[in-house]
């Protein structure tokens, strides 16, 4: 089985593999406070990662080698993820009477009646989260599965990159940690974290720090870039470049990225949209951006006047404390296209 649920070890760095970069996190903590140590953001090609698949190893792997350069430092195991839309997961009841192997057989013949691929096919995992409330002769098991290849050719890519793939997230428990580490909403208030990548839009909603909506829809970054690229010359790496070190021309960010702005808006109000038309949840009481789209000038600004609820960047290193060799302007400026690497980095001291 592949382990979603191991051990805390030392050396470890978390990788997000996206479809137009990789990040790399590195996190250590003293007591109960949580440090980043380094961390890196590097460009892949556009066929490198095609529909949150792995469709170019090779590619990723010198991507992950180039910022585990930028990182400095030994690390000894990665932990990467694959996106949720990628995942079935489901809670089951199974008697306690089950232990060890007799435990992991028994959650395979139950996932076997749910999954609809071949369990060979299948990479699978479940942790046991206790005793059901209603009978505490059963278990309740949280079970998580993926296609094989979905987390083969990740590991692929980072263990071929030197540094071994010790564990395979998943994203949204990714954004459960960050959301932990950064906000402490009281009561039953529902918290939505809104993750604008290059080709995806993806809305999870929380409450009390636990997933309860996730929706992903094909929207993202890279149509911005690609208008920007064909009408300006630009190659993709200088406008991503640009667009997180804020140097566009004044002309380009007037008249095509101002309205892409709206665009970004209007997505995400849809996402909300869908959301509240599920009708099993209340008001949302704040909204969280972040992904390489939340550096859009003025964007959760404008998205808090269009919802009419608050809206801010997530920024996880605003609550954690910071190497001394990092530049703090540059880390505030990347914080919220980190904040899924963040959470991967800090799978391993969560255990």
């Amino acid at each position: 089985m592949v382990s979603l649920f191991r051990k805390k070890t030392s050396g470890w760095i978390g990788i997000d593999i996206g479809s137009s970069s990789v990040k790399l996190v590195s996190m250590s903590v003293s007591g109960n406070q949580h440090q980043i140590d380094a961390y890196a953001i590097v460009p892949l090609p556009a066929s490198a990662v095609i529909d949150g698949n792995v469709e170019e190893v090779k590619e990723v792997t010198a991507a992950v080698q180039r910022g585990l350069k930028i990182c400095g430092g030994k690390y000894n195991a990665a932990v990467v993820a694959v996106p949720s839309s990628a995942v079935i997961t489901k809670r089951i009841q199974i008697s306690n009477l089950f232990v060890g192997i007799e435990l992991e057989d028994q959650v395979k013949i139950e996932a076997d009646q749910f999954i609809p691929y071949p369990l060979e096919e299948v990479a699978l995992d479940f942790e046991v989260i206790g005793p059901v409330a209603k009978d505490p002769n059963l278990n309740e098991i949280l079970l998580v599965a993926c296609r094989k290849e979905n987390a083969d050719s990740r590991e692929d890519a980072v263990n071929a990159a030197g540094v071994k793939c010790e564990v395979v997230d998943v994203d949204t428990y990714a954004m459960e940690r960050v959301l932990a580490l950064i906000d402490h909403a009281e009561g039953d208030q529902l918290v939505a974290v809104v993750d604008i990548g290059a080709s995806t839009l993806c809305l999870n909603v929380f409450t009390q720090g636990k997933l309860v909506y996730n929706r992903e829809q094909a929207f993202g970054g890279n149509d911005l870039s690609q208008a920007i690229h064909q009408q300006h010359g630009m190659s993709m790496e200088e406008v991503d470049l640009a667009f997180r070190e804020n140097t566009l021309d004044q002309a380009i960010v007037e008249q095509m990225v101002v309205p892409f702005t709206d665009t970004v808006i209007q997505q995400v109000s849809r996402a909300l949209q869908f959301f509240y038309s599920s009708g099993v949840h209340g008001q949302l009481g704040k909204v969280y951006v972040c992904g390489g789209v939340s550096g859009l000038p003025n964007l959760t600004t404008r998205l808090a006047d269009e919802l009419e609820i608050e809206t801010q960047l997530l920024m996880p290193f605003n609550h954690t404390a910071v190497n001394r060799k990092l530049n703090p302007e540059r880390l505030n400026r990347d914080g919220a296209v980190l904040a899924k690497a963040c959470g991967l980095a800090l799978r391993s001291s969560n255990q």
